[in-house]
């Protein structure tokens, strides 16, 4: 009972804490505390005082993304609060870099937008970012998944006529170059 209601607990708090990491609906309005971003289940826009509260959204979501959100919980309970500090801060700076982002392209636009339409702007940029970076993620695992299977082949026809190679010793390096990709 006690494990169980941890697990509860500490999802919820998840929940508050990461909501804004994986979904978020956009920045608080610094005027009034409240906000407006893009309703992501009808692609319209809310206005102030129309944002939902994270139990809502979470049954809001795919069941695909409710399996995303559960292990991601579970995997933030099984890290120490250092690693929790960590995993914070570095989202915390990534954010600020999008919202930096997001500014540089309000201003290369030209646009003169009040704080109302800039926070709108920039809920919208972040969340065309984060679709692009899933997009992205995707190909770039569909393209290795790919590419992997063709890459143990080779490696296993080379390093097999090595190994059927009269004087082949186990310690002979391969003659390809093991830089780091960056």
């Amino acid at each position: 009972m006690g494990r169980r209601f941890n697990l509860i607990s500490a999802t919820i708090a998840l929940s508050i804490l990461a909501w804004d990491f994986s979904f978020a609906q956009g920045p608080p309005q610094k005027s009034s505390g409240r906000s407006a971003g893009l309703d992501r289940h009808n692609n319209q826009f809310r206005g102030p005082g129309e944002r939902r509260g994270p139990g809502e959204r979470f049954f809001q979501l795919s069941p695909e993304e409710r399996q995303a959100f559960r292990k991601n919980a579970e995997r933030w309970l099984r890290m120490n609060p250092e690693q929790q500090k960590l995993l914070r801060e570095r989202y915390n700076l990534h954010r600020q870099q999008l919202k930096n982002e997001a500014e540089a392209t309000l201003r290369q636009s030209g646009l003169r937008l009040d704080q109302n339409a800039r926070d709108q702007f920039e809920a919208r940029y972040l969340q065309e970012r984060r679709k692009i970076e899933r997009e992205l993620r995707e190909q770039f695992e569909t393209k290795r998944d790919q590419e992997v299977p063709q890459l143990n082949e080779r490696l296993k026809k080379e390093f097999q006529s090595r190994q059927s190679a009269p004087g082949a010793t186990s310690t002979s390096t391969p003659g390809v170059s093991v830089t780091p990709i960056r």
